[in-house]
């Protein structure tokens, strides 16, 4: 709202009027990277209350903007200059749109009259985002602003959430309207978003409903499969009230953990393989029969199971072609089974056959896997350091840390050994398995969830890629703690085998190997934030100690043996 002792008839420009209509839309955060044309605009977006967070590089910024989507449920803003700026946004965009997490990236772009002549970083940046995202918009003219703001915003969030791009022309930053013009104008678009808006999710029919229950009623091994999309839904207390109603126990995807504790009795995580393999009805809440997920196909899974798959979109209910598709809200259509399932209980009960048999197996996979825990291993592997790391994260109990994982062998040990207990605490490479999110995705949480201490366990490469915002960390005093398992290099250094050291350059590092010993810790004591070397278990435990207690920048260099871990068994048919 512009100040009412203003002048009505003073000017303002197009900066004054993205960062009017971003407010009035309720923004309250952006990321990004200023320079020609947008300086202004995130300058002015300051003025009006909006927090801007001013990062080294836009796809880290990127990557930000979309986990702060997931994070909050609103979009995230991501700004960028024009040209190769816009390019960089692209890994943020198709990040969030590929996890189905809401976001928008803002462009400017070339004056228009100066388009096809070789201006300065000029791109057909619509063109080239298209693939990547939901919608577009590009304002032609200052007085098509407030309504593309509008419409990119409400796209973003619509349906299946994802990236959305709105077109700034430098030419259209410049123009100016008056005061009450533009207030007209944004009062306009609100009342045209709001007229034009969809009629909101479709409603499932009763007889689906019925069909479901039914299904998982006469289920001899059903099976509940939970996603970030059941996460997004804000739908955990859905999902809660009908795993414990019926007894049938659960198993989330990696960014689903802590939607319901790790720890519950129900949790068939640790017996995955048995749960996938034998279950005979599953009900897929806000996940895709994706690669993750081994596309609901033998011999992973049954060749005889029956999918109930409960999803925003119908477009992938058409795709997947499950034995029973409801379309809609995770907690809207959990709320619904739920009342079903009271009308005429059911409860498998803890001495039924299935139960008792995916909690046999999860105890005994449990139970190997903590007595290679038990183990002080020094040097390094990957389990004795994610086993003190575990421990001081859980001995901080409520509200939990935000933990951002990525890497290969660091992500992959770490989704077995350290146990969510919240939702949306969990932060990965996601649906698109994404290098490089690691200190964008810390950087959204603790701005998301400024209560929260957020803790990153990571591999040293990808570390690697976004390493310097640990300066950005520094800079907003962020209560980051990044853990970096340091093993020489992508798997651990060298692992080639010796017919393929051969060439003229088989003197060079192999492609894998990164500097012995490097210094990561370093890297944060040059900006003024708390670095540490450690190498043996009462190192780590006093660093992490310290760390967690001052919440402040740190980060952690752990010592790993570059020989020890191996890509996941998921993963190795693929490299």
């Amino acid at each position: 709202m512009a100040d009412t002792d203003s002048d009505p008839n003073a000017l303002i420009d197009g900066n004054s009027l993205v960062a009017m209509s971003l407010a009035r839309a309720g923004v309250d955060r952006m990321f990004g990277v200023v320079g020609i044309p947008v300086t202004s605009l995130a300058n002015r977006s300051v003025a009006l209350g909006i927090r801007f967070i001013a990062f080294h590089n836009e796809q880290s910024a990127g990557y930000a903007a979309s986990a702060y989507g997931y994070l909050t449920g609103r979009p995230g803003i991501l700004l960028t200059v024009s040209g190769p700026g816009c390019v960089h946004g692209l890994a943020g965009v198709s990040n969030g749109t590929v996890n189905a997490w809401p976001m928008v990236l803002i462009s400017g772009s070339c004056d228009q009259k100066d388009f096809g002549r070789g201006d300065f970083q000029e791109l057909d940046q619509i063109a080239a985002v298209k693939p990547f995202s939901k919608f577009s918009a590009k304002a032609s003219n200052i007085k098509q602003i407030p309504g593309c703001v509008f419409d990119v915003l409400h796209w973003a969030a619509s349906g299946r959430p994802g990236g959305c791009y709105l077109d700034l022309p430098t030419d259209v930053l410049h123009q100016t309207v008056t005061e009450s013009e533009a207030e007209k104008l944004i009062v306009d678009a609100q009342t045209c978003r709001k007229e034009n808006k969809e009629e909101g999710i479709e409603i499932v029919k009763h007889s689906e409903i019925e069909k479901a229950v039914s299904m998982l009623r006469q289920a001899e091994r059903p099976l509940i499969v939970f996603g970030k999309g059941a996460a997004i839904a804000r739908a955990e207390n859905e999902l809660k009230k009908l795993v414990e109603s019926t007894g049938i126990p659960f198993l989330p995807t990696p960014m689903g953990k802590g939607l319901l504790p790790d720890t519950h009795d129900l949790a068939a995580t640790a017996a995955r393989s048995l749960a996938i393999g034998r279950c005979d009805v599953a009900l897929v809440v806000g996940a895709r029969l994706n690669w993750l997920l081994h596309f609901g196909e033998p011999p992973k899974w049954s060749k005889d199971v029956k999918f109930i798959l409960v999803d925003i979109s119908k477009e992938e209910i058409e795709l997947r072609k499950p034995c029973l598709g409801l379309v809609g809200d995770a907690k809207r259509v959990l709320e619904i089974i739920n009342k079903e399932i009271k009308d005429d209980p059911f409860c498998l009960g803890k001495n039924h056959t299935w139960v008792e048999a995916i909690a046999k197996k999860a105890k005994e996979n449990v139970s190997r896997m903590e007595a290679q825990l038990a183990k002080d291993v020094v040097p390094f592997n990957f389990m004795t350091p994610m086993r003190i790391i575990r421990d001081a994260i859980l001995g901080l109990g409520s509200p939990a840390p935000i933990l951002v994982s990525e890497g290969a062998n660091t992500m992959d040990v770490g989704r077995a050994v350290l146990i969510q207990m919240e939702p949306r605490t969990r932060l990965d490479a996601g649906t698109w398995g994404t290098m490089g999110v690691g200190l964008g995705y810390c950087i959204a949480a603790a701005v998301a969830s400024p209560d929260r201490l957020v803790v990153a366990v990571e591999g040293d490469s990808g570390f690697g890629f976004s390493a310097m915002e640990c300066e950005t960390l520094v800079r907003y005093q962020l209560p980051v703690v990044v853990i970096v398992f340091n093993n020489n290099g992508v798997y651990g250094g060298d692992r080639r085998n010796p017919e393929e050291i051969t060439g003229p350059y088989k003197d060079d590092p192999a492609p894998t190997s990164f500097v012995l010993g490097a210094g990561y810790h370093l890297l944060i004591e040059a900006f003024g934030g708390r670095g540490y070397l450690v190498g043996t278990p009462d190192e780590l435990k006093s660093a992490l100690s310290e760390a967690f207690s001052a919440r402040k920048p740190a980060v952690i260099n752990v010592t790993i043996d570059p020989y020890a871990g191996a890509e996941s068994g998921r993963m190795q048919h693929k490299n």
